[in-house]
């Protein structure tokens, strides 16, 4: 049981369970935002053209039982919009990413040259080979 407890430990304390933990937090709030957005701007804006509320569309099916189509509604609005939100930040952390990769990916300057003459690889400021000892001009050598 002591080595359980001291693997969960470790586990928890792990970054990635804490970043989890932190997204899922914010999440939460930012989903509480959205659905304000739907519930106190959208639906209402929308009601103007059809003449009422989305939450308030609603089927009675016997008695007291209702079928609250509207809330439905207003759900998948919630859902849309924050899938567009999810996916903007996704595609701007992308686009930042392949930016900063391309950054770190810039080819090194080569340090050697091949000699003309007898194709041994030899320093890049080189003015005469080694190997050859031909005099080499910066027009010759590629």
């Amino acid at each position: 049981m002591k080595k359980f407890m001291e693997e969960f430990k470790a586990f928890i304390s792990r970054g990635n369970v804490m970043d989890m933990a932190v997204g899922i937090i914010i999440g939460g709030a930012f989903t509480s935002i959205v659905s304000s957005l739907v519930e106190d701007i959208i639906n209402p804006i929308l009601g103007m053209f059809g003449g009422m509320n989305f939450d308030k569309l609603s089927i009675n099916l016997l008695g007291e039982a209702t079928l609250n189509y509207g809330k439905f509604i207003t759900a998948i609005i919630n859902f849309l919009i924050m899938a567009i939100i999810v996916f903007i930040i996704i595609k701007t952390m992308n686009n930042i990413s392949e930016k900063m990769k391309k950054k770190e990916e810039k080819p090194e300057e080569p340090t050697t040259k091949k000699c003309p003459f007898c194709k041994s690889e030899i320093a890049i400021d080189a003015t005469r080979c080694p190997h050859c000892t031909s005099v080499l001009e910066e027009k010759q050598v590629k």
